[in-house]
């Protein structure tokens, strides 16, 4: 059953960790997505809750974050997570944060599935949206190395061999995790965002679910419970749901992330984290009419 489930548990720390979406592969032509990688408010899965378009206000993440997860199935301890703030990067003169996600399995676990991956992505400082990505991943006997750019101001992606059209203000997996976090959330809300991933645009939407206090290793919480949308999924074949708990603060930090299997759950819970030193900022986004103003 470990074998089976290893992929879950990936998808759990790789994903999970790195939001909803976070590593969440959706079909362009799932039910619910209309042309341009808009989201539709008549798709059942958000139903009762209120489609919204949101952008960035408060940034309350900088240079030197880091936290660090336990990955549980039950009472086993299966592996652990970061997520980072490296520094604050130049790209192509313009400056980006270089966001750093890792995931991997225990020396028990080793023997079963090793995994050791490594997410980077570069995130434009001003408008928070993606500027380039690139994944390292090594699970078990299989590798895979690819990059992309994020060419935003003419909507392209760029291989090393194809461009892709993409939407505006397009995320990659792990930038939709830190993206999110600068977002009002409120209990009610399915928050549309444009999602980029392995040559494809996948339009997701996070669902806002309730409130809660949860206790985890790192300390005890008020949190805003979501749910990242999963319509069609080639990694999510189990078609289990992941619920993410993240702080009911201005720093949304993730704190607990669970993904039911067919018997049981995987949980990342947070065990340890810095916080960044840099001062929090407003957004000013130009080129969205009205924001900023």
């Amino acid at each position: 059953m470990l074998i089976t489930n290893s992929k879950i548990l990936h998808l759990c720390i790789a994903l999970g960790i790195l939001l909803g979406t976070l590593s969440v592969l959706f079909s362009g032509q799932a039910a619910g997505v209309e042309a341009g990688g808009a989201a539709s408010a008549e798709d059942p899965e958000i139903a009762g809750f209120k489609l919204v378009h949101l952008f960035p206000q408060v940034v309350p993440f900088g240079e030197g974050e880091l936290l660090t997860f336990a990955i549980q199935y039950g009472l086993i301890y299966a592996g652990d997570a970061t997520l980072e703030v490296r520094n604050i990067a130049m790209l192509d003169s313009v400056r980006a944060y270089h966001i750093i996600s890792t995931a991997r399995t225990s020396g028990a676990f080793d023997h079963v599935f090793k995994v050791r991956d490594r997410h980077d992505s570069f995130v434009d400082y001003e408008n928070l949206f993606s500027l380039s990505f690139e994944k390292h991943l090594r699970e078990g006997r299989f590798k895979r190395d690819e990059k992309v750019v994020f060419d935003q101001k003419n909507h392209v992606a760029i291989y090393p061999d194809k461009k892709v059209p993409i939407a505006p203000n397009t995320q990659d997996f792990l930038s939709a995790v830190y993206y999110a976090r600068t977002l009002p959330l409120e209990v009610g809300q399915a928050i549309a965002m444009a999602n980029h991933t392995g040559g494809k645009n996948y339009p997701i939407y996070i669902k806002v679910l309730r409130r809660e206090r949860v206790k985890v290793p790192a300390g005890e919480f008020d949190c805003l419970v979501v749910e990242p949308v999963l319509q069609t999924s080639s990694l999510f074949e189990h078609k289990g749901k992941l619920t993410i708990w993240v702080t009911d603060d201005t720093v949304k930090m993730p704190v607990l992330l669970r993904s039911k299997v067919v018997i049981g759950a995987f949980e990342a819970v947070l065990k340890s984290y810095t916080m960044s030193t840099a001062e929090r900022r407003i957004i000013d986004r130009k080129d969205i009419p009205g924001h900023g103003e």
